[in-house]
């Protein structure tokens, strides 16, 4: 079996790394600018409508998308992915795809669950059809943004996965 040559592995592996990096970067700019602009609209529109319930869940939503990206940027560290083996390179590549795959089937669920919600809006037994418009308008644009963004980000970090198994005998 050969294995990759000293310099191939510890470079594909700090590029794999700083890919995980900036789409960190991007998630927690997507987050930030939901944050400024749902958050303003939040405060000016009427609570009892949907556009108030559609800002109000992209806020929380996106207060939760920041912190992930925040913990994503930190737990990216480009400068000690160089030491590992290519069993190692294997592992974290695959583990990394896992979950890229995981949250996009998540990602399809909150816009099944925002269609639900609204469906739901139209019926007699809903009290508060604004509240389940609004929020189930807000799961179809956060969860088809983040569906985009999960596979855009698993299909470009998969080529790494090609780079390490060309290196393998």
């Amino acid at each position: 079996m050969l294995t990759p040559s000293s310099e191939i592995l510890p470079a594909i592996n700090q590029a794999r790394e700083l890919l995980a990096e900036r789409g960190m970067a991007a998630l927690g700019t997507w987050a930030l600018l939901n944050l400024l602009v749902s958050g303003y609209f939040v405060k000016q529109a009427d609570a009892r409508t949907e556009a108030h319930h559609f800002h109000l869940m992209n806020v929380g939503w996106n207060m939760i998308n920041a912190l992930l990206a925040v913990w994503g940027i930190l737990q990216a560290n480009p400068a000690h992915v160089a030491g590992l083996t290519l069993s190692e390179s294997l592992t974290a590549q695959f583990n990394f795809e896992k979950i890229l795959l995981f949250n996009a089937g998540l990602d399809v669920a909150y816009v099944c669950v925002g269609s639900w919600l609204r469906a739901r809006a139209g019926t007699s037994a809903a009290t508060r059809p604004e509240r389940l418009l609004g929020y189930g308008r807000s799961l179809w644009v956060q969860g088809g943004f983040l569906f985009l963004f999960d596979v855009s980000f698993y299909l470009i970090y998969h080529r790494w996965a090609n780079e390490l198994l060309l290196r393998v005998a």
